[in-house]
């Protein structure tokens, strides 16, 4: 089900009441929520329901296991089985088409043919999401950064409803200490709940959806009826839409949390006012951004094995990140443009502290110089540049292949002789709120939070109600799925 509908907020409203009645009463609560969850869940397809409770069940032998094992050789096939097994799942479900189209494709180069099934399997929501909780899981336990709960208390950990399809990437070892003990509904942060719901469904409602019908889809699908405006609007546009669903999601989730006494992290940090790629990147799905740094990256090696072991080592890290997120190769070259930029940034560093350090061996200086970690400086340039670059990238994660993305690049130069009719005073609105919320300070928001939560509960539920009642106004007539429910 989805977060603005009315069947959500029945559900929710009974979900809220059970959690506060049973929450003194752990034994009952944990069975509680994970039904609950379990509900939401199934309602998109109850079959996938078996599909969590195998992955909780099979990690948390995989973690028993690790947590049990005396000899190394022995806890690192663990791991490495743990690992497989997690990532052949997702393989199944996700990539299965894509490995044998290529496969189909390649063997055709060479006029050879290979008659390989291709089966017509049906995507799990959220499985990529649930692939990365689970092993950070199992990696923490290796890592005896971790000990293993409770079964019960994995369960709740694995399916807990609020992230479960789209995040926020909330890992073990800060969801489940929350599972302790239980918490004291008037501790709750009521005010940046409903604050975050609000606003959430606000940039969902409101912008997303409004620029996904009203240029970004089209300019996508048959490019080559708009103009080159129309058509630059659309991936600018497209930029926004991802940023205010996800985000979207992510405020949602977090606040429908917080209304249940738990803190998720937060997702995302104004990533369109990055001054570099790198900022980007601390900004942007900060939960998989940490993810993919403690997980692969470092494992990898990091930065230990020298820069050009450090630069191959950004680049698998992105490419696979650009994997994660769909089954394709535009997905992949979306990476692969991020990576290189990543690598290009963290080369222009390099060069840098060497220079300092050369003037520094030649007596140029008596002390060691500081050296400007940022790439390209601050100010607006750079950050047109980086907004640039990544609204440029996007284009190649909208399209479904290289043909179309390059398809609608090519019409930014073929009609520069008219505006277009999709050109209106509100598409320029929803673009430049887009992005310009970003720019308001956390200063701000952080006043208006607290203005809101000194008022009494009256003025606060009708506040609410006049807000909520805007939303259903101005926004579009049905509810659309989130975008990165695919992913």
């Amino acid at each position: 089900m989805l977060f603005p509908t009315i069947t959500f907020a029945v559900f929710f409203l009974l979900v809220f009441i059970g959690n506060w009645l049973l929450m003194p009463r752990p034994r009952l609560w944990k069975p509680f929520i994970l039904l609950a969850s379990c509900v939401f869940y199934g309602w998109w397809e109850w079959r996938f329901v078996l599909l969590l409770a195998l992955s909780a069940v099979a990690n948390q032998l995989f973690a028993t296991a690790l947590e049990r094992a005396a000899g190394a050789a022995s806890r690192k096939w663990l791991l490495a089985a743990a690992v497989a097994v997690n990532l052949g799942v997702l393989g199944w479900f996700k990539y299965y088409g894509f490995f044998v189209t290529s496969v189909v494709n390649f063997l055709g180069v060479f006029r050879l043919q290979a008659d390989l099934p291709l089966l017509r399997i049906v995507l799990p929501i959220g499985i990529s999401f649930l692939t990365f909780r689970v092993l950070s899981y199992v990696v923490d336990v290796y890592r005896g950064k971790l000990h293993t709960s409770s079964m019960l208390d994995f369960a709740v950990y694995v399916a807990f409803f609020p992230y479960i399809l789209a995040g926020p990437i909330a890992r073990a070892s800060e969801f489940l200490p929350q599972l302790a003990g239980p918490r004291d509904p008037r501790r709750v942060d009521t005010s940046r709940a409903f604050f975050l719901i609000f606003a959430g469904l606000a940039k969902k409602m409101l912008l997303a959806d409004y620029l996904a019908t009203h240029i970004v889809n089209g300019v996508f699908t048959t490019p080559g009826q708009y103009t080159s405006l129309e058509t630059l609007l659309g991936i600018i546009g497209y930029a926004v839409q991802i940023y205010c669903d996800f985000s979207a999601y992510a405020d949602i989730a977090i606040g429908i949390s917080l209304l249940l006494g738990f803190e998720l992290p937060d997702n995302f940090n104004a990533p369109y006012t990055a001054i570099s790629v790198q900022d980007f990147w601390r900004r942007w799905h900060m939960t998989l951004s940490r993810w993919l740094r403690d997980y692969l990256y470092i494992p990898l090696g990091g930065n230990r094995k020298g820069q050009t072991r450090t630069y191959v080592n950004i680049m698998i890290t992105m490419v696979l990140g650009g994997l994660w997120h769909g089954a394709g190769w535009p997905f992949m070259f979306w990476g692969f443009l991020h990576g290189g930029a990543l690598v290009a940034e963290h080369r222009r560093i390099d060069v840098r502290k060497l220079r300092a350090q050369r003037r520094l061996r030649a007596g140029a200086s008596p002390s060691a110089p500081d050296v400007d970690t940022r790439p390209w400086g601050g100010g607006l340039w750079p950050r047109l540049g980086v907004f640039a670059f990544v609204t440029f990238a996007w284009v190649f994660f909208r399209s479904a292949t290289f043909g179309a993305a390059l398809g609608v690049l090519a019409q930014l130069f073929r009609g520069w002789g008219s505006v277009g009719a999709a050109v209106t005073p509100a598409l320029l609105l929803a673009i430049a709120v887009g992005i310009g919320v970003q720019y308001v300070p956390r200063s701000l928001y952080e006043r208006v939070q607290a203005g809101f939560s000194v008022l009494n509960p009256l003025a606060q539920g009708g506040l609410l109600a006049v807000g909520f009642l805007v939303l259903d106004v101005l926004g579009p007539a049905g509810p659309a799925t989130f975008l990165y429910f695919r992913f």
